[in-house]
């Protein structure tokens, strides 16, 4: 005859309930660490081919590097740039594609973080756009200056024309969209509609107006952070912005065309990334 088990004895009972308490502070406090002190501070590379119309194979898998969203803290960010640059260069990328909110709110001064871009190396240049954050505290004007005087060309409301292995691309790039005059009239005039076309617009849902006016383009963007702190194994993004609620992170299509939306290198509010780390995205171009 089987013998019933017996009650476990309280000690047991009361050991495995601290067990599982420590095992929940430990994993809390993991988390606040992480997301504090670690994320923030280590970036990580995102590897992507995109495609962009009408572009010949003499231009397939050209490398581009975007980064998005510095948010530049002079005090705090400072061995993150240092590292983002190296790996940058590391790569040595065929373009650089910038896409905005170089500037934090608490700190409008973008000469420090110039002095880390201004160590970008590209074989085809470097070109930036305007995002929310630099419209919010500066005339487009003042980031036009400083970006060209070490090297970047910067673009608001138009385009250039790149010539690579003697074949056409070109690159636009809107206003800011948040309180901006973004033109996407003014942006891609003179642009051949057959030509391959890159369009940098710093907010990712402005992707649909400027279907409106241009299919068979990639557009970069930025803005969203890919959320900044994400559910980890789920991939869920809770916090979401305005102009960046439609398209938060990685490749999207719609119609011939397709946005690229960037996590971003720094952090806006609270210095904090969970699940999300400062990315360089790497972008093989394909036709």
């Amino acid at each position: 005859m089987a013998k019933e088990p017996k009650d476990e004895p309280p000690t047991e009972k009361k050991k495995r309930f601290f067990t599982r308490r420590k095992f929940l502070y430990t994993a809390i406090a993991g988390a606040f660490a992480d997301a504090f002190f670690i994320e923030p501070n280590i970036s990580s590379f995102t590897h992507e081919v995109v495609r962009v119309p009408f572009l010949p194979p003499s231009l397939n898998h050209l490398k581009i590097v975007q980064l998005s969203d510095f948010h530049y803290k002079p005090n705090k960010d400072q061995g993150l740039m240092e590292s983002v640059i190296k790996k940058v260069n590391d790569l040595e990328p065929d373009l650089i594609l910038l896409t905005g909110d170089y500037v934090d709110g608490h700190d409008p001064d973008i000469d420090p973080l110039l002095i880390h871009l201004a160590q970008l190396k590209s074989k085809h240049g470097i070109i930036a756009c305007m995002g929310n954050h630099d419209g919010w505290v500066n005339d487009g004007s003042v980031y036009r200056k400083k970006f060209e005087d070490i090297g970047i060309t910067f673009l608001i409301n138009e385009n250039i024309k790149l010539t690579i292995k003697d074949v056409d691309l070109y690159i636009a790039a809107t206003d800011f969209i948040w309180k901006g005059k973004p033109d996407p009239v003014a942006t891609l005039k003179g642009i051949p509609a057959n030509a391959p076309l890159i369009t940098l617009v710093h907010e990712p849902d402005y992707f649909d107006t400027m279907l409106e006016h241009r299919d068979h383009h990639l557009q970069l963007s930025g803005h969203t952070h890919g959320g900044q702190c994400r559910v980890p194994f789920i991939n869920f993004a809770p916090k979401k912005v305005r102009y960046g609620k439609n398209y938060i992170h990685g490749v999207y299509k719609k119609q011939d065309s397709s946005v690229f939306v960037s996590k971003g290198v720094g952090t806006t509010g609270i210095r904090v990334r969970f699940s999300c780390f400062p990315e360089i995205a790497v972008l093989s171009l394909v036709g």
